[in-house]
């Protein structure tokens, strides 16, 4: 990942009330259990990061998904020529936070899903926005949410987030994993993880994890 020479992080400048909640969600199955969710949006150091603070979820895992095993490592990500975008697997509980706030998250704070192919100075395919549904329902919500969103003109410009079928996940070099927990000083968390994390205290104080 490149270093910008202006953060992206707290690009977005929404205000909570600006966000509405999703209008459709997915009710918490009966008998407990978790679910996972897949979800793409640039550089997934920043991504995890984001995800690993709320209540309710369980693990996150960073990753590829959209392409093959066989290019399914960093390196060969990194160069442009797959289809795989870096993306993070998050399990979480249902009982506690839905798969609809995982989304407003995603498009409140994540990332900006406005830009095609890139987050800020990150470039290409594999920093693309994109959902990754593991069933139906998740891909239905997913949709209406985007039609909500762009209805309400909660962003300047279209979303260009795509919904992808989810046929493998494949996970990361473990170097990658808690990245941004284990290098907090690194001038790229420093530019474009940390703020992200602060919108996230400003706008979603009430859904992150106790300390």
């Amino acid at each position: 990942m490149p270093l910008p020479t202006e953060s992206y992080g707290d690009s977005l400048g929404l205000v909570p009330e600006s966000f509405p909640d999703p209008a459709q969600d997915l009710p918490a199955p009966e008998g407990g259990g978790t679910q996972e969710a897949v979800l793409a949006g640039g550089c997934f150091w920043c991504v995890e990061a984001v995800y690993k603070a709320l209540d309710g979820v369980l693990e996150v895992t960073s990753g590829y998904a959209g392409g093959d095993a066989e290019t399914a490592d960093y390196r060969t990500v990194c160069s442009g020529r797959t289809e795989h975008a870096e993306v993070v697997r998050v399990r979480f509980d249902p009982a506690r936070i839905s798969y609809g706030t995982l989304l407003k998250v995603f498009f409140a704070v994540a990332h900006d899903p406005t830009q095609l192919d890139r987050q800020g100075a990150d470039i290409g395919r594999q920093y693309r926005s994109a959902i990754f549904p593991v069933d139906a329902e998740q891909k239905a919500v997913a949709e209406a949410y985007i039609a909500q969103l762009d209805s309400a003109g909660v962003f300047g410009s279209p979303i260009v987030t795509t919904l992808e079928p989810l046929e493998a996940f494949f996970e990361a070099e473990d170097y990658h994993q808690d990245y941004a927990a284990r290098n907090p000083s690194q001038p790229y968390i420093a530019y474009n993880t940390a703020p992200k994390l602060a919108k996230l205290s400003k706008q979603f104080g009430d859904r992150l994890k106790k300390a």
